[in-house]
């Protein structure tokens, strides 16, 4: 076997370079925080154009000053949410803020006064029939300060003179910002053309077009923390049982990615834990208490005899969380830990806070999930979707592997943080999971 030369080599880890910068940051600036590695995307953007769209079905976007990688999103409720400095999310009327802003500015001159910018997004707000001043006048300037300091942050407005917190005054303070019409355009990834609604626009924005499932599944790997197998179709389970090697493969020399394979489904993990919005385990009062919530929600939690289908066994995905369980766990953690380990004070003396962002967490680690209606079930599918699968082919059956009904759900990828192991013999090939042994799927 010949092996790769020196260029070779060096070739591929630019490239994968600039493709995980985009992958974590799709929009890059030449001037912005990640203006060294500009230049890389620029010399490879055809190979990273055509392989974004090859593997995920993203189209990408390369100009002279930045690079738009429009990825299309997996459906409602599983999107990037933006936050404020404080880590505070987005309101629904803070993002209605940066779409009137946004409406404004692809028209707006190269300058304007802070002043009129916030006349014409009124204006705007007006035409589109959204209210403007149902809220408090303090509460809305503080609202639109965030979502202009959003566009700030993505370099559709430069503050030229003064700052757009200016709006956050009460007498209305001045400023003189300049807009990149270009660069406005460049933001909103889905198809606003087609759209009838802001739902229709994430639903459309999530269709995998004729790449079907292969396309979404990919998306699910790269995006998400974990696949399980229940939150995907019949035709999605297929294609990754009998796919998932080889895309390990391929999503190791494209992103540097390594794959989990496991009995409830798989997950990409990034050896050099860059590609991580949110960090879990992580400092903080948030994701302590989560981290020791959960390590306790496993032990009592776990199931007794999980298996998989293959083998005669049942899959377990998902077990009930009884109701007040997490309250009664945080409140035993903050007790051992978080009075004497400087947690913020409004965190501990308020149980239902902490319990709401605890879970919160968990939820976007997709390590506990609130009861619904699953993919598997039909929920998001986008119209006409292609879920069948070749004649005679089994496929994984998930039918009962998450518990519903209890309102949460401890997901399977919980049990990695446990603190103590279990480990069970086996009769085959076996990966460690879940404080015991479980089949590889």
């Amino acid at each position: 076997m010949t092996l790769p030369s020196a260029h070779d080599v060096a070739l591929a880890a630019e490239r994968r370079s600039a493709g995980r910068l985009l992958l974590a940051h799709p929009l890059v600036t030449a001037d912005g925080p990640h203006a060294d590695l500009f230049p890389l995307i620029r010399r490879h953007a055809d190979w990273l154009t055509q392989r974004f769209q090859q593997v995920l079905g993203y189209r990408l976007l390369v100009d002279t000053s930045y690079a738009r990688l429009f990825k299309a999103g997996l459906g409602q409720g599983a999107g990037h949410r933006l936050e404020r400095s404080s880590g505070t999310p987005f309101t629904p009327r803070t993002y209605a803020c940066v779409a009137l802003a946004l409406s404004v500015l692809v028209t707006a001159p190269e300058q304007m006064l802070l002043s009129q910018l916030v006349a014409d997004i009124k204006a705007a707000a007006a035409d589109a029939g959204v209210e403007w001043e149902d809220v408090g006048r303090a509460t809305q300037k503080r609202t639109l300060g965030a979502a202009l300091r959003q566009l700030v942050d993505w370099g559709v407005l430069a503050e030229t003179e003064g700052s757009v917190g200016a709006v956050e005054q009460e007498d209305g303070g001045e400023a003189l910002i300049s807009v990149d019409r270009e660069m406005a355009r460049a933001v909103v990834a889905g198809p606003l053309t087609q759209s009838t609604s802001g739902t229709d626009l994430v639903r459309r924005a999530a269709d995998p077009g004729f790449g079907g499932p292969r396309t979404y599944v990919r998306r699910m790997l790269v995006e998400t923390p974990v696949v399980l197998l229940d939150e995907l179709t019949d035709a999605e389970r297929d294609w990754l049982r009998t796919r998932q090697r080889r895309e390990a493969q391929a999503f190791s020399e494209l992103l540097g990615l390594e794959a989990e394979i496991r009995a409830e489904g798989a997950a990409l993990v990034d050896p050099e834990d860059e590609l991580s919005d949110v960090n879990f385990p992580g400092s903080g009062t948030v994701a302590q208490a989560a981290l020791l919530a959960l390590g306790e929600m496993v032990e009592r939690l776990r199931p007794d005899s999980p298996g998989h289908p293959a083998t005669g066994g049942h899959l377990v995905i998902g077990v009930p969380i009884p109701d007040g369980l997490i309250d009664e766990i945080l409140a035993e953690v903050v007790v051992s830990y978080g009075r004497r380990s400087n947690w913020k004070r409004e965190l501990v003396e308020s149980p239902p806070a902490l319990g709401a962002a605890v879970v919160d967490l968990l939820v976007r680690m997709r390590l506990v999930a609130r009861d619904g209606v699953l993919r598997s079930q039909g929920a998001g599918l986008p119209e006409e979707y292609d879920d069948a699968v070749p004649e005679g082919r089994p496929v994984t059956d998930v039918s009962g592997a998450r518990a519903s009904g209890s309102g949460l759900v401890l997901l399977a990828a919980a049990a990695r943080y446990a603190a103590q192991v279990t480990v069970r013999p086996a009769q085959r090939t076996v990966a460690a999971i879940d404080g015991h042994q479980e089949p590889l799927s």
